[in-house]
């Protein structure tokens, strides 16, 4: 097995060699800078960024090899320019090439725990939703494929990679570092960065230089499976201007969550149909694991001295057995699971930058890029039976005038029946298979940074395009009760949406005297969303009295329930019955729509009262766009805004080996986008009032001879400013909700989330924080490290009723141990993840709008494993 994976992941290397001439990715030649460093000292005021660089990726491999500190400067490019990171005025946490190896990291989960100011929730790998600074409204509803937009956005390089329906959890190797930009970004980094801006900067093809570096893990997890991974790189010079480099990886996450044997009795009004089911022939231990693969291709190619192409191409595909929770009713590590399940998530994305020198003068960029990611799962969606089947026993108890067939339940209530009129079992399962498809493009033109005044103005346009296809099935379900055209569908969602962004940008920086800078930016911009197609059940169903069929448009533009003698109007989404998720405009079907167009900005003052000191503050503001509820009756929303205020100082003591950076923060975030869980489990967007965030975040690094210290933590005080009241998805309330709703006839108003209530997913106090030592031993070098990572607990959900139902995300510690030996060109290092087997929790949810069983997303329990590699 061994031998055909190596053989697997070779072939996959060349073929990406192949393809790597014809596709087309980013360049930023310099990021992975090709000079040795001269000096340990920070650059002074005016210095240009280029001027200190870190050494090419082999020499710091060797360095590394021989256990020397790295005393590198971090220059990264937050603000698409080069810069040092002690002379960025805005908040930011770097994880380098060597932090990023040195902790075995490999995916989302495990970067973020070193970025106090990021938490995220997550219901299965690639559905991850990211958050910056306690900017959260609720779980439900963030995310999905017809949800509300990401406040943060993600890169990968210069190519913003964020999606529709969850962040992609690019596999981490070979990356010369991560950037995590806090605050609002939407000045040069657009709509999706209203909270922050993630940014996963690849190593990049180096000339002249023929490297290349595989590891290999093996792995025990803790009440699991044996897992492990394979990687590789190499790098090569094809001739004196032109250099591919090239990626493979091969990870197998082992399982660790077991399925337990369950029952289910569902009682009919004659005993004879009764339904009861068990998943005896599910049962399997350890069955949540994921496999990971794919790879990176890069081709630089120099023009001239001035100008410079680099086309990348990436795939990576992602295989999800099981589901990645626990039932909090269950025993620990235990759920009940009535199918197979599984999730499969690829993508690929071509991309191309070029940058250059106009007239000797101005820099010029362009960054264009185009993703396909298709998305296939199938879930088992008893728990919706389940809830039902309680509501209906507690309404003919309770209100026997809505169900009064005994005894109650789903059986009698909703009389599930195939063609024959048999009562066949209600259980739901659902089958997705959504694609995702993005082109972005961005031209950018700069001044010279080592000028006093500089400034740099672009472009930007974005196309997101998502085919929705949810299938809820119910096996054997007669055909009257099914969506036409589909056979056993209860539920259909087959939807088209298309978000595009247009903006102009510019920003301008100034150097008062060598020791002040003031900066201000602006960005215009335009967002376009539209959503097309059919979401519910059939005409002849009795549940599809409100949703489904009947709300489908007809010629005059009317729902059919209201305009039954005229006929359905034609076009829309293929493959499905009618549209009642659309318009008619003069007798012509559109798709439903929002747009809107406006001003963001950025104003900063940097002061260094000595090369080692500087301070800055910000005023900046950010956004996210608009967007349409998949719900035939629910309105379109609004977009929502971010607004920073913040101070913050990097410090750089003893040389450069001591390095402090913090920033103070006040955040007012208005007409917040909340989400929830409304009629028939859809979920409904809407805009809130006002939040208020307050905080402090800081890292800290020490290098001294064989040891390196370093330590980030961030405080948080996220909470509503307002009243949101139950009304508020229908109508503009009072402030006070004392006003009445819009149902027929009226209903008094409430208060359903408090003024001053805590925002959820995001802790008070999140922290961690890594020691190292390497000293000299026979040929080569020893090393031990620790690491720890504390987060506190949070709401699960905004709404309290809901987060106290569900319960709070609770409070974890992990401690990572790390022991290993550097030789020659050889590594192995023996290490022990979650070492005191800590039941952290990723998220808590429940599966529907009704439903009360808890489920609890853990992270991997203590894990064992063995690293080797070697590089040349």
């Amino acid at each position: 097995m061994i031998d055909r994976r190596f053989r697997a992941l070779t072939l996959g290397l060349l073929a990406t060699t192949a393809m790597a001439s014809p596709s087309i990715a980013q360049n930023a030649p310099s990021e992975t800078a090709t000079q040795p460093q001269t000096t340990g000292q920070s650059p002074a005021p005016g210095t240009n960024a280029t001027d200190v660089t870190s050494p090419p990726k082999s020499v710091q491999n060797a360095r590394a090899a021989q256990g020397q500190p790295d005393m590198t400067e971090i220059i990264i490019t937050a603000t698409k320019r080069e810069e040092n990171l002690q002379n960025v005025p805005i908040s930011v946490q770097v994880l380098g090439t060597r932090k990023l190896d040195q902790l075995n990291i490999s995916n989302f989960e495990e970067y973020t725990r070193q970025l106090p100011s990021v938490t995220f929730t997550s219901n299965n790998p690639g559905t991850t939703t990211v958050y910056m600074r306690g900017i959260a409204a609720t779980s439900t509803g963030e995310g999905i494929h017809s949800g509300p937009l990401p406040q943060v956005g993600v890169y990968l390089d210069e190519q913003p990679v964020t999606t529709i329906g969850g962040a992609l959890d690019i596999h981490i190797y070979d990356i010369a570092r991560i950037e995590s930009l806090a605050g609002p970004q939407g000045t040069l980094f657009g709509a999706s960065s209203e909270a922050g801006t993630i940014r996963i900067i690849t190593n990049k093809p180096e000339l002249g230089v023929t490297t290349g570096r595989v590891d290999g893990e093996l792995n025990s997890v803790a009440h699991g499976d044996i897992g492990g991974k394979l990687e590789g790189m190499i790098n090569v010079p094809i001739a004196d201007r032109i250099a591919f480099r090239a990626v493979a990886f091969y990870q197998h996450d082992a399982g660790f969550i077991d399925n337990v044997f369950g029952e289910r009795t569902y009682l009919a009004a004659d005993p004879a149909d009764n339904v009861h089911f068990d998943n005896s022939r599910f049962v399997k231990d350890n069955f949540n694991d994921v496999t990971t693969y794919g790879g990176r291709a890069a081709l630089k190619v120099d023009l001239d001295d001035n100008w410079t192409v680099l086309p990348t191409f990436m795939y990576q595909k992602t295989k999800a057995n099981g589901v990645p929770w626990m039932d909090e009713a269950q025993g620990d590590l235990e759920t009940v699971r009535f199918q197979n399940e599984i999730a499969k998530d690829r993508f690929w994305q071509a991309a191309l930058t070029v940058e250059g020198k106009v007239a000797n003068f101005f820099d010029v960029t362009y960054a264009g890029a185009y993703m396909d990611r298709p998305r296939f799962s199938t879930l088992d969606y008893t728990d919706y039976t389940d809830a039902y089947n309680d509501l209906y026993t507690y309404y003919y108890h309770n209100v026997p005038d809505y169900c009064p067939v005994a005894p109650g339940g789903v059986l009698p209530c909703q009389n599930w029946t195939d063609n024959n009129g048999n009562v066949i079992n209600p259980r739901q399962h659902i089958t997705g298979s959504d694609h995702f498809k993005k082109m972005s493009q961005e031209i950018r033109v700069a001044t010279p940074a080592d000028k006093p005044v500089r400034a740099l103005v672009g472009a930007f346009y974005q196309d997101q395009k998502n085919h929705i296809l949810q299938d809820y099935l119910v096996d054997g379900l007669a055909d009257s009760l099914s969506v036409p055209g589909w056979a056993d569908t209860l539920w259909l969602t087959n939807q088209h949406r298309e978000d595009k962004d247009y903006a102009l940008f510019g920003e301008a920086n100034w150097d008062i005297i060598p020791q002040v800078t003031l900066t201000a930016g602006t960005r215009y911009y335009k967002f376009d969303n539209t959503i097309i197609g059919f979401n519910g059940f059939g005409p002849d169903n009795p549940s599809g009295s409100t949703l489904g069929f009947n709300r489908c448009l007809t010629v005059n533009g009317e729902e059919l329930r209201n305009d039954e003698d005229s006929p359905l109007i034609g076009g829309g989404v293929d493959n499905t019955p009618c549209t009642n998720v659309g318009a008619v405009v003069n007798g012509k079907l559109q798709p439903k729509r929002v747009k809107d167009n406006g001003w963001l900005y950025r104003f900063n003052a940097q002061w260094r009262p000595t090369d080692a000191v500087m301070l800055y503050a910000t005023w900046s503001k950010g956004f996210r766009p608009g967007g349409i509820n998949r719900q035939p009756t629910a309105p379109a929303y609004g977009p929502d805004f971010l607004i920073n205020y913040e101070a913050g100082w990097k410090a750089t003591f003893l040389g450069s080996r001591l390095r402090w950076n913090g920033a103070i923060y006040h955040e007012r975030w208005e007409s917040i986008q909340f989400s929830f869980l409304g009629a028939n489990s859809l979920t409904v967007t809407q805009n809130g009032r006002n939040a208020n965030a307050n905080g402090i975040e800081t890292d800290i690094n020490y290098t001294e001879g064989g040891l390196s210290l370093s330590a980030a933590a961030a405080y948080t005080d996220a909470k509503t400013s307002g009243n949101i009241c139950n009304a508020a998805i229908v109508v503009d309330p009072s402030p006070d909700c004392t006003g009445m709703d819009s149902h027929e006839p009226p209903e008094p108003d409430f208060i359903k989330v408090p003024s001053g209530s805590r925002l959820p997913i995001t802790p008070k106090f999140k922290a961690s924080a890594t020691a190292r030592y390497t000293w000299p031993m026979w040929s080569g070098h020893t090393h031990v490290q620790g690491a720890i990572a504390y987060q506190g607990s949070a709401p699960s959900d905004i709404f309290p009723d809901q987060a106290a139902m569900i319960g709070k995300i609770k409070a974890s510690t992990l401690v990572d141990l790390f022991l290993g030996y550097d030789w020659s060109r050889y590594s192995a290092e023996l290490f022990a993840t979650n070492v005191f087997d800590d039941r952290n929790e990723l998220s808590r949810l429940v599966n529907c709008s009704i439903c009360t069983q808890v489920k609890i997303i853990p992270g991997r329990p203590r894990t064992i494993g063995l690293r080797v590699g070697a590089h040349f």
